[in-house]
């Protein structure tokens, strides 16, 4: 039968996610808006952002963190143009994203020295074929195949290379063994559901100093740079950006951050969206007709949830406009690249009621399809 209750919010998209619950964007500190993000009140908002995601990833001491353009692509491509070339470099891709930071790297940048290892969607390569005498660049979770890194214990403690690590649909949502990443990237349009066009990028001290020993042979476009003569642009890092950023966005996601401290911090976050994923396996679990694209559940994305249906392509694009078209599920489509089926985003912004309520209407609209 039609269900009759729904979801209170039916926003499921990986990305941009939904906000927090009982978000009003009334409620925002607005007080830098129409200000200069140069001027005292906007580089105190800016370093703020800075200092805060510290505080609460719990990020080791020396760890640097800055706001910079493009999301999570402009932090990841700054790292790779500034940070690459003087070792050999180990890639890892299973999915759209990752596959693309291989692109980049081989017929961009062109390294000469680079090994690539792919997975098909729904699994992982063998990341043990990592070489700590290498640079390693890798996702750590999936955004389009649903599969995340179980841990860092493939990450050689005594490496020599540094780890560059996209972890967009990560941060805040997964436990990250930040002793064993040197630079990390993320956007805050993904877990914490705030708004696009910035980015984040986290440097260790291993990373500070290859950038300022270190000069790319290749021209290094101005919001690529991280130094000058020679030194890490320090004013980065504390809220000194290198182009304007939105303060409205900036206002975002301080107010995410508040969000997550005051359900308890980083832990309460995490063990929110493995919840969410528990209703998910439930709910899979007494359903024929949903699978999980990661069959391994020890990789299985908490964020990013990923299905593939006993539907052909065709009826599965019917099932998600028919339940968009009852306003119980937005935006659950899988990635255009990933084999076709669902993605349900998961995160801590996402209530465990609105998945409860949501997967009846699921279970209708396949049935009103088949």
């Amino acid at each position: 039968m039609k269900p009759t209750l729904k979801p209170k919010n039916p926003n499921f998209s990986s990305g941009p996610c939904s906000k927090r619950p009982g978000y009003d964007v009334a409620k925002l500190d607005l007080s830098t808006l129409g200000r200069s993000h140069r001027a005292a009140i906007g580089k105190t908002a800016l370093e703020r952002v800075c200092d805060r995601t510290a505080e609460l990833l719990g990020l080791p001491e020396g760890y640097r963190v800055g706001v910079v353009p493009a999301s999570d692509t402009g932090a990841m491509e700054m790292a790779m143009w500034s940070l690459l070339g003087s070792r050999p470099v180990d890639v890892f891709g299973w999915e759209s994203f990752g596959i693309g930071w291989v692109g980049d790297i081989t017929k961009q940048l062109k390294l000469a020295d680079v090994h690539t290892y792919t997975a098909d969607y729904g699994e992982l390569p063998d990341m043990s074929q990592a070489n700590p005498e290498h640079d390693a660049v890798f996702t750590w979770n999936g955004t389009t195949s649903g599969v995340k890194l179980p841990n860092g214990d493939w990450i050689a403690d005594d490496r020599e290379g540094l780890t560059i690590c996209d972890a967009t649909s990560a941060v805040f949502a997964m436990d990250m063994p930040w002793e064993k990443l040197d630079v990390v990237t993320f956007s805050w349009q993904k877990v914490l559901g705030g708004e696009g066009a910035h980015g984040m990028l986290i440097l260790s001290p291993r990373a500070v100093e290859r950038l300022e020993t270190y000069t790319p042979p290749w021209p290094m476009p101005k919001i690529f740079r991280l130094t000058a003569n020679g030194k890490l642009i320090d004013g980065i890092f504390r809220g000194e950006t290198i182009n304007t950023p939105s303060m409205l966005c900036v206002a975002d996601y301080l107010d995410a951050m508040n969000w997550v401290e005051s359900i308890g911090g980083l832990g309460k976050a995490i063990e929110k969206s493995m919840s969410n994923l528990s209703t998910l396996e439930d709910f899979v679990d007494k359903t024929p007709w949903i699978h999980f694209l990661a069959k391994d559940e020890k990789i299985r994305s908490n964020t990013s949830v990923c299905f593939t249906l006993d539907l052909p392509a065709d009826k599965v694009k019917q099932l998600i406009k028919l339940l968009a078209d009852e306003g119980v599920a937005y935006d659950i489509g899988s990635y255009r690249d990933a084999p076709a089926g669902l993605r349900i985003w998961a995160g801590a912004t996402v209530e465990k009621f609105d998945l409860e309520t949501f997967l009846p209407w699921l279970e209708w609209a396949y049935n009103e399809v088949a």
